[in-house]
């Protein structure tokens, strides 16, 4: 089933508003990000991860390390998906003992994705602390996760997808509504 766009809620300047917003949360909340390091979860929310990065560097003169998590395997629904499911690599070149992570999403939804990255996570050591960072939260949580900070509550319909497209993997920058109605 095709998902027809219906309505565009973030354009490129309000993205970048959006993630810049996130950037201040980020340090007000947070110390200043000192001694933060930031997980992006494949693939969209590395991109996020190293946008907001860019921004505390550019406000705080700070450098963030950004690692890459693929959670394919921690994803409780693998069987419900392909046959041969796309895995990708995480790559964290830094010890997760100890460390305040700020873990980043595109789109929180029923927060599944953000409990098998929380389970890479700590798979991998046991961090002082885990926040989570979206750009978007749709509702819909089927587990009792939350995001610490968020660009924009959108509530949608279950019929309806939040598409977050970047100009590193769609060539154009937008957040829309698409419809996953097949009305014919």
């Amino acid at each position: 089933m095709d998902a027809k766009r219906k309505a565009t809620i973030m354009d490129k300047e309000t993205m970048q508003r959006t993630l810049k917003r996130i950037a201040h949360q980020i340090i007000e909340n947070t110390d200043g990000a000192k001694e933060l390091v930031f997980i992006g979860i494949a693939r969209r929310g590395v991109t996020i991860a190293e946008r907001i990065a860019d921004y505390i560097r550019e406000f705080e003169h700070i450098t963030i390390p950004i690692g890459t998590l693929d959670i394919t395997f921690y994803r409780d629904d693998l069987s419900h998906d392909s046959e041969q499911p796309v895995v990708g690599t995480s790559n964290i070149g830094f010890a997760i003992d100890g460390k305040r992570i700020v873990m980043f999403d595109d789109v929180l939804y029923t927060g599944r994705t953000a409990r098998a990255a929380m389970d890479a996570i700590m798979d991998m050591g046991r961090p002082s602390f885990i926040k989570f960072a979206v750009l978007v939260d749709r509702g819909h949580r089927e587990l009792p996760i939350r995001a610490d900070f968020v660009g924009k509550n959108v509530p949608t319909a279950a019929h309806e997808q939040v598409s977050v497209r970047v100009a590193e993997f769609d060539g154009e920058e937008s957040v829309d509504i698409c419809d996953l109605k097949n009305d014919g």
